[in-house]
């Protein structure tokens, strides 16, 4: 990808509306652009970036689960059923938004915040007998929810995208033996983004989702919002919302022990047992004749959210530094020069080409009339791993600058090098 050829544009300020570290960041690097709190746009960096992260959210989801992708428009009916229509403190309604529209159709539906009662009766179409079990689907699209406060960037919107799965099981026991098997893949999926070190397993409240405690997944973080209480020896955390005596006597915890620090959720997972099954009287037929309710989990990983987490982990006062394996390019090219006929565009061209040819990603740097300070600066800005420099000095030696974005230093490659 070219500079000039392409929608790339960065900022030195941005507005004072946007308060978080991400927020601030990625509208500068020109990732995101804010239309209003709590929803952006993503711009074609922000989307190379988001695109990385959901493949490989992806790739691990497709070895247990089938992706579909279901509607956001969600009848009030299903939530009516569910009995969540008047508990869940999030929801968006949607309807006409005018007289002409309202007279064509004045139905009201609801703007999905997850897919719990929207998956349970169309799963229950299919499901009939045990013969039909076990059934694991999962889809990644773009929720809303009604934030209180979206002044998080990315990290809390309004408008967002989720990888949500959910799991049909003939008894709590499968039910439990799967839900282990995500737990791992969560594991997997964080390790691979480049922050599974710092991510642990975090026993918290079941929400609105189930009675039980549920399991999230924190990244520590100086800016988290959440605060969670850290056993490092045993690799588990515990969320601060159930730090009270009764979950200290039940979990057999004492929680003044543990490190108390600060996090951010990254993923979630559910055990929801029957609830969403006794709401659509969803059972199935057993080997023995006798009819059975359906055992269901939920799993989510908010894959903007992630990205917006990712860059509060990682970054200095200069820009982002993405980890390289959702990095939108693996090399950011610039050439410094004063015209296309000059040699050192030209080298940088059959740079640009043969790394491209390689299988390599490049976003070449090719503006003229911009300074080299201001190329640096976008380039520290953006966050790509690795800075290579063509200029008249460096050509002279037959060398291309190199340098990684997480360093100070710098090194001279020769420009016939296969080593960049």
């Amino acid at each position: 990808m070219k500079f000039s050829t392409n929608f790339i544009k960065t900022k030195r300020e941005v507005s004072s509306e946007i308060e978080s570290v991400n927020g601030k960041l990625l509208t500068k690097a020109g990732y995101i652009h804010q239309e209003m709190a709590g929803a952006y746009t993503f711009l074609p960096l922000g989307v190379r970036v988001l695109s990385k992260i959901e493949n490989i959210v992806r790739k691990h989801m497709d070895e247990i689960a089938s992706e579909m992708l279901m509607t956001s428009l969600h009848p009030k009916s299903l939530w009516e059923t569910t009995k969540r229509i008047d508990s869940v403190d999030v929801l968006f309604k949607a309807s006409g938004a005018n007289k002409p529209s309202i007279e064509r159709n004045s139905a009201e539906y609801i703007l999905a915040p997850t897919h719990e009662d929207m998956v349970t009766p169309l799963m229950q179409e299919s499901v009939l007998s045990y013969k039909d079990l076990p059934q694991y689907v999962y889809q990644i699209q773009t929720k809303f929810r009604n934030e209180a406060r979206a002044k998080s960037g990315i990290m809390r919107g309004r408008e967002f995208r989720m990888k949500d799965l959910y799991s049909f099981n003939k008894s709590e026991e499968d039910l439990k033996a799967f839900y282990e098997v995500a737990k791992k893949k969560y594991v997997d999926i964080f390790n691979e983004l480049g922050i599974g070190a710092d991510t642990f397993l975090t026993l918290a409240s079941g929400g609105d989702f189930t009675k039980n405690y549920s399991h999230e997944f924190q990244l520590l973080l100086d800016s988290g919002e959440d605060i969670i209480y850290l056993d490092r020896a045993n690799k588990i955390a515990y969320n601060k919302e159930i730090n009270t005596p009764e979950d200290a006597k039940k979990l057999g915890i004492d929680f003044s022990k543990l490190e108390e620090i600060r996090a951010s959720e990254i993923g979630n997972i559910f055990p929801l047992g029957t609830k969403y099954s006794d709401a659509f009287d969803f059972n199935y037929i057993d080997v023995d004749g006798s009819k059975k309710k359906v055992w269901m989990g939920s799993y989510g990983i908010g894959t903007s959210r992630i990205m917006g987490v990712i860059v509060e982990k990682f970054h200095d006062d200069k820009g982002i530094i993405w980890p390289a394996q959702i990095a939108p390019f693996n090399y950011h090219l610039i050439s410094i020069c004063k015209d296309k006929d000059s040699e050192v565009f030209q080298k940088a061209n059959e740079l640009y080409e043969k790394l491209q040819s390689e299988g390599k990603e490049v976003l070449w740097d090719d503006r003229f009339g911009v300074n080299p300070g201001e190329k640096f600066n976008d380039a520290d800005l953006i966050g790509i791993p690795v800075r290579l420099v063509i200029s008249e000095r460096t050509l002279k030696e037959g060398k291309i600058e190199k340098k990684m974005r997480n360093s100070e230093n710098t090194e001279m490659v020769s420009i016939e090098s296969d080593q960049f």
